[in-house]
Order: structure tokens, then sequence, then C-alpha cells
């Protein structure tokens, strides 16, 4: 009895895998099109919490319905996340390899800003599991600046994840395949996860 359910659980383990590895794959071939790239990703981290408990047999379903959700409602949000992102990455690389006095200073205001917009864009996927069908851009940033004020601690170590991550990625290039959503994705689920309380936290 205890062997079979040693054997249930790895097996559930495996499903809860192999899902992840295909909405992974879906993802890949849906953020083909820039315009459907942040689509993608917030639907993904809308499916994720199905994935991860298995509570949702038709999970690939669900993921085009929410794929279709976030792309009336944010295509236009990704699209400016898209190219914002291309001219911060394009002015740290220009400022990195530049020389000069200057250099110091934008990099020393681009590097906090860097990591501010990346803290802000994981807690926007943190909260998107909980958002509502009505949500809209201006609700899902208000949302989004909450919770990094109440939860900062989750989301700087969010960040270095990230950011380590990346550094993973530029070393090791076929990574990008494996978890170029799904990583980003399984940062911001952690960082969602409610604070385990210790026995001092009981007993006060």
């Amino acid at each position: 009895m205890e062997n079979a359910g040693r054997t249930n659980a790895v097996l559930a383990k495996l499903t809860m895998i192999g899902d992840l590895l295909l909405l992974q794959l879906v993802f890949l071939v849906l953020s083909v099109g820039i315009v459907t790239l942040f689509p993608a990703a917030f639907a993904m981290q809308r499916v994720l919490p199905d994935a991860i408990s298995q509570d949702r047999p038709a999970l690939l379903r669900h993921f085009f319905q929410q794929f279709r959700w976030a792309f009336r409602r944010f295509w236009l949000t990704g699209l400016g996340l898209y190219f914002g992102g291309i001219a911060l990455a394009f002015g740290l690389a220009f400022w990195a390899y530049s020389d000069g006095v200057v250099r110091i200073f934008a990099l020393a205001v681009l590097i906090p800003l860097t990591g501010m917009i990346v803290g802000l864009y994981l807690s926007a996927l943190a909260v998107l599991p909980e958002a509502g069908d009505e949500t809209t851009t201006k609700s899902l940033f208000r949302s989004a600046n909450l919770f990094l004020l109440r939860r900062s601690l989750p989301v700087a170590g969010g960040v270095v994840a990230l950011f380590t991550w990346f550094a993973l990625v530029s070393q090791v290039v076929t990574l990008f395949v494996v978890g170029s959503g799904l990583v980003p994705a399984l940062i911001a689920y952690w960082m969602s996860r409610p604070a385990r309380k210790t026995s001092a936290d009981v007993s006060i």
C-alpha cells in the first residue's frame, strides 16, 4: 500500500512536469509573434496554478481561453513592454561599454530602474491568477504596485533570481527553450505564495 502511494506520488509529479513543459512549448510557439508574446506569458501565469495542483484536466483548452482573454486586454500593453524592454537593454549595453564619468551616472540610474520595472512585471504576474475577468491594464498595474509594496522582499528575491536566470541563459542558450516563459512564471508563482507562519507567530 505504501509503495502504491509512492508510485502515485511520483506519477503525479511526472504529470505536473509534463504539463509545465507542454505550457512552455505552447508559449514558445505563440511568442514568435511579437504582439502575442506578453499575452502568452499572462495566459501561462493564469493556468500555472492548475498545472501545479493538477486540478484542471483540460489544461490546454484553459490556456487558450486565457490567451484570448489576455490578448484582448493587454496586446497593446505587451507591445509597449516589448519595445520598452529593448530600449532599456540597449541603454544598459551602451553605457556599460562606454567611458567617462557620465557612464557611472547613467548606470546608477538605469540599473535600479531596470530592477524596479522587472519587479513590477513579476508582481503583475504574481497577481494575475487571482485577477478577475474584468481586469484592465490600469487595475492590473494598481494591483501589481500594491503587491510590490507589501511583498518587497520576495519581489527583490524574484528579481535577483530572474537576473541569475538571464546570466545562465547567456552562457547556455539552450536553456531558453526550456524556461523562457516557465522560469519567470514559476518565480512569480513562488512570490505569490503566502509566508509560512512560525511557532513564534502563532504564540503571538
